[in-house]
């Protein structure tokens, strides 16, 4: 359990893709500042791996407010999973302002909410895998999936969806003891009401590589056991944005982004969690 510094305006970034900014997140930091907010949360799509490294040490020296991080699938474009992981989460514990939301456990924010985030994983459960035709970059420049068969890579979409089910299994726990509202910053969809494209729920073909089956069922699971909690999940990955109301305690808002114009989605009061609301530009 680790605590923010009393954060009741948090920001939200995700698909931010800096490597496309070649190496200046000046504009991005100058939206951030515009905003004011007392902390940022980032749901992933940083960079790619063989630039993340930098992008993320000038972030931090740029920022003035601490941000906490979850990892997208770029992030691990021509690289590992567990080795960009493992160096995300040590340039996190020397920094100054970043924070990797898988290694920090349950983070309290204000008085009654916590922070709690995993990467999480598109892990095949939903749409139709075995009939899709979706080829993403991902099965091609992501060292555990490369080179793998259609049911050799759904194994191990499997395993990384469950893995990250595991994480909220273990962290939620305590989380909604201590918390009566809970942010969860996840990369992918949970739920396939909450996967956008283009104002539309996204169909069966693309289904199985834009939504986490594993994660979704273990959030309602436990906002099920804490009907007086709210929880509010903000992800990404889709680019399009959308709200889904999952349970009266279970909200989740999928950001927008665009390749090369990185922005701040939106800025929550952490003191109205779970209220419908809309993100910014949907």
């Amino acid at each position: 359990m680790s605590r923010g510094a009393n954060i009741r305006r948090l920001a939200w970034a995700t698909d931010i893709h800096l490597n496309f900014l070649r190496g200046d997140p000046g504009p991005f930091c100058e939206q951030l500042a515009s905003a004011a907010p007392d902390g940022l949360v980032i749901t992933g799509d940083i960079s790619e791996a063989d630039t993340l490294d930098g992008d993320l040490a000038l972030l931090d020296s740029r920022l003035w407010c601490p941000t906490w991080l979850v990892l997208g699938n770029h992030d691990f474009y021509n690289g590992s999973i567990r080795q960009v992981r493992k160096a995300v989460a040590a340039l996190c514990r020397r920094s100054r302002w970043l924070h990797y939301l898988p290694d920090a456990d349950v983070v309290t924010l204000a008085a009654n909410t916590a922070l709690v985030g995993h990467d999480g994983w598109a892990d095949g459960r939903l749409g139709d895998y075995a009939g899709s035709d979706v080829m993403l970059n991902d099965y091609l420049m992501i060292e555990e999936l490369a080179g793998l068969d259609a049911q050799a890579r759904l194994a191990r979409m499997n395993a990384l969806g469950d893995e990250a089910a595991a994480h909220f299994r273990h962290c939620l726990p305590a989380a909604l003891q201590r918390h009566r509202r809970i942010i969860v910053a996840t990369h992918v969809p949970p739920f396939r009401e909450a996967c956008w494209h283009d104002g539309r729920i996204t169909g069966d073909n693309f289904l199985p590589h834009f939504t986490c089956a594993a994660v979704g069922e273990t959030l309602t699971t436990f906002m099920r056991r804490f009907p007086d909690h709210k929880t509010l999940v903000l992800c990404g990955h889709t680019h399009s944005p959308g709200t889904a109301r999952i349970l009266p305690n279970l909200l989740v808002r999928t950001g927008g982004a665009a390749y090369g114009r990185p922005g701040v989605v939106d800025v929550i009061d952490t003191g109205s969690v779970g209220a419908d609301r809309s993100p910014a530009g949907s």
